[in-house]
């Protein structure tokens, strides 16, 4: 139902977590029982939100979460990793190569790094900073019309009651809290997004 003819990339995938993933410190022991609808399905389900062909961004990447699980879910989007860990990155170049996923780039770098060099249309995260420092991070890479998503947890709504004098910084539209696929798992994503409405590439 989530992935159909990809599913033997999202069963590899899923495998490498529980393996390499844990023996790698990147996911945590007690993760690999779960890993399918915690971590797999639990991003995959992002792509609801994602227009045909989008250039992503998936800031923070870690072990390739969420936006391995995007990449092969939609063979239509591209796929940055950005991920300043070389530990990480070796697992993500990996993991890459291992499921031939041709639609995904890793830059070993930090997301700041990347302001006024490269835009996209889609910048998500999972897990990575409190909601006004992602905001630093991720709005100078939105290009204009694009959009934010983070991935958040049950507390999303006030995150972002607390940073709403930042976000007014980042763009003129209200920051929305979604939640995507509860019609595939049993507690659905919750999701923070953030529209791109000034420039990309900000003083």
């Amino acid at each position: 139902m989530v992935f159909g003819s990809r599913l033997p990339q999202a069963t590899a995938f899923a495998d490498l977590l529980a393996t390499e993933g844990v023996t790698r410190g990147l996911i945590g022991p007690r993760e690999a029982a779960r890993v399918w609808e915690r971590h797999v399905i639990n991003c995959a389900v992002l792509t609801e939100l994602l227009a045909v062909g989008s250039e992503v961004c998936d800031v923070g990447s870690g072990a390739g979460l969420p936006g391995i699980a995007l990449a092969i879910r939609r063979p239509d989007l591209h796929v940055t990793l950005v991920e300043p860990l070389l530990r990480r990155t070796t697992f993500l170049v990996e993991v890459v190569a291992q499921l031939g996923l041709a639609n995904v780039e890793v830059s070993r770098t930090r997301a700041e790094e990347l302001h006024g060099r490269r835009d996209f249309s889609v910048v998500t995260s999972r897990a990575v900073a409190p909601l006004p420092r992602l905001l630093s991070w991720c709005m100078p890479l939105v290009r204009r019309g694009g959009e934010m998503l983070a991935m958040k947890g049950s507390s999303a709504a006030e995150e972002v009651a607390a940073a709403t004098p930042v976000l007014s910084q980042w763009t003129d539209a209200t920051a929305e809290v979604l939640s995507v696929g509860g019609n595939l798992i049993s507690v659905p994503s919750t999701v923070v997004r953030v529209q791109a409405t000034r420039p990309s590439r900000l003083g």
